[in-house]
């Protein structure tokens, strides 16, 4: 039995619905204005025929979904913002542009609900293989771009999988995952939406204040090293952009890799195991899971290298290699979800969701260290230097500026470049701090990932209560062992934690 077993393959995108003006339209009253909206050129990138991406978020369940209660609570939230019940057309009047018409939603064409048998051998694959096979379809664009999946069966994990797909054009990352976290509520008080993780800024004033040098001295490095960083950053990406490409690896795959099936596996770990790491080595959960990730990628890569020497557990990695990973980097800031839940509720647009993201270029130093934590600290002196970066920002600006002037071909040209270019994309998405639930239904983890982008391999990090979920995005053809790679994620998180621990007791 195959995981789409029953619908319409659609392997093919239908073209954008290109609407047409008459004496008639042009006549509109300003309320029909208000239901038309331009495409960011951010988001316009992603209709273009070389893309093909889409948000995967996969929400595990603690009980059955009743799916009639979870059908009427997306169609009173979910379904009602601008955003989820907009057509994407082509807009006549300039040329290459797109923008959102408003339209009705009928929530049966994104709702798919197969029917399972409950006895099945292997329930874990078969949710895998069937998340898998939506990478093969798309979404057809005479409706809204999103859809959602319901698979009431019982795995090793959860009593039942609910799997979104959401075309990237709708928004980015952390703007899908804030609108869906709207719609949940907290188990411990039901009437009130997710808390999540923000960063706090500590900074103490007092001896600055006490020293008018000091706090010039401090403020003029500041500014240096900001402008000095940026130009770095710029730089690279220029450089990588034009020539400069990452030595091949067992994880870069080939041309044309974006319009591959994909593979999704993930891996629930200790969110209090990740906590202990950061405090051992003063450092935040950000650097602590890019130090995993590089942990773990060079443990699979030493495997791979070692796979035809006698003695594969010795260093077999090649000097001098590094990974380049494209690192989202959220520009807006987190869209409050308190804001989005009125927002649905009362119908109103009080928060435009759009693709406002840039990146920066993170280079993973594959080594095997003889200290795990040296790869906290690695990582660490690397993000603090991004931090004081106007890269991200350039990035984006300049990607539209180019969409601008010389039309999205030549964006896309330039930015699959840069992705032919490096070998990941790297995220981590900070989650609800307590236990939620959707519609009534208690959340159990929460994993997010992507396809369509020109690279074999993705890793995204997303926390949920005491737990954070590693999904891998792969290319079969190019990493057809996935499942060893989150091993590898896996126990590098728990030498590095330790080591973390020995370092306390020696310190003790």
């Amino acid at each position: 039995m195959t995981s789409l077993e029953g619908f319409k393959s659609g392997n093919k995108a239908l073209k954008p619905i290109v609407t047409t003006k008459t004496s008639k339209v042009e006549e509109s009253t300003s309320k029909e204005e208000e239901e038309e909206e331009p495409l960011s050129p951010a988001s316009r990138l992603f209709h273009e025929p070389s893309y093909n991406c889409y948000i995967i978020v996969t929400m595990r369940f603690k009980e059955k979904i009743d799916v009639d209660v979870f059908k009427s609570g997306i169609e009173k939230s979910l379904a009602t913002h601008p955003r989820f019940s907009s057509l994407h057309v082509m807009d006549t009047t300039k040329h290459g542009e797109m923008k959102l018409v408003q339209t009705v939603v009928d929530i049966e064409n994104h709702f798919y609900v197969p029917h399972l048998d409950p006895n099945m051998n292997t329930p874990d694959q078969f949710v895998e293989d069937y998340i898998s096979n939506l990478s093969k379809t798309t979404i057809n664009m005479s409706k809204p771009l999103w859809e959602l999946h319901i698979l009431n069966i019982k795995t090793m994990e959860s009593e039942a999988v609910v799997v979104f797909r959401i075309h990237h054009s709708l928004g980015d990352g952390p703007s899908v995952i804030s609108l869906l976290l709207s719609c949940c509520r907290k188990i411990s008080n039901p009437e009130a939406v997710p808390t999540v993780a923000t960063r706090k800024r500590l900074v103490s004033m007092t001896m600055i204040n006490s020293n008018i040098f000091l706090w010039w001295f401090l403020k003029i490095y500041a500014i240096f090293r900001l402008v000095w960083n940026t130009i770095v950053d710029i730089s690279i990406c220029t450089a990588v952009s034009v020539y400069l490409k990452d030595v091949h690896t067992p994880l870069k795959g080939p041309p044309g890799v974006e319009f591959r099936p994909r593979r999704f596996v993930h891996r629930t770990v200790s969110m209090d195991d990740i906590k202990l790491v950061k405090s051992a080595t003063n450092s935040t959960i950000n650097d602590v899971v890019v130090g995993v990730a590089t942990a773990g990628l060079s443990r699979y890569l030493n495997r791979i290298y070692g796979k035809n020497t006698i003695e594969e557990e010795k260093n077999n990695l090649p000097k001098n290699i590094w990974i380049t990973a494209s690192i989202p980097v959220n520009l807006r800031g987190s869209a409050e979800i308190q804001d989005l839940t009125e927002m649905m509720e009362n119908r109103i647009q009080k928060i435009k969701l759009s693709n406002k993201i840039g990146s920066i270029l993170f280079p993973f130093a594959i080594a095997l260290r003889h200290n795990p934590l040296d790869y906290i600290w690695d990582a660490k002196a690397t993000i603090d230097r991004k931090k004081q970066s106007l890269g991200a920002k350039y990035l984006f600006f300049f990607s539209n500026l180019i969409a601008k002037i010389f039309g999205y071909k030549v964006a896309t040209a330039l930015f699959n470049r840069g992705l032919l270019h490096i070998s990941a994309i790297f995220s981590n998405i900070a989650g609800p701090l307590e236990e939620i639930s959707m519609f009534g239904n208690p959340v159990e983890s929460i994993g997010v990932s992507v396809y369509g982008l020109a690279e074999a391999f993705t890793l995204h990090f997303h926390s949920y209560a005491k737990k954070m979920t590693m999904v891998l995005s792969v290319d079969e053809d190019t990493i057809p062992d996935p499942h060893h790679l989150c091993d590898d994620l896996e126990e590098s998180l728990r030498l590095i934690k330790d080591a973390a621990i020995a370092s306390r007791i020696m310190r003790n």
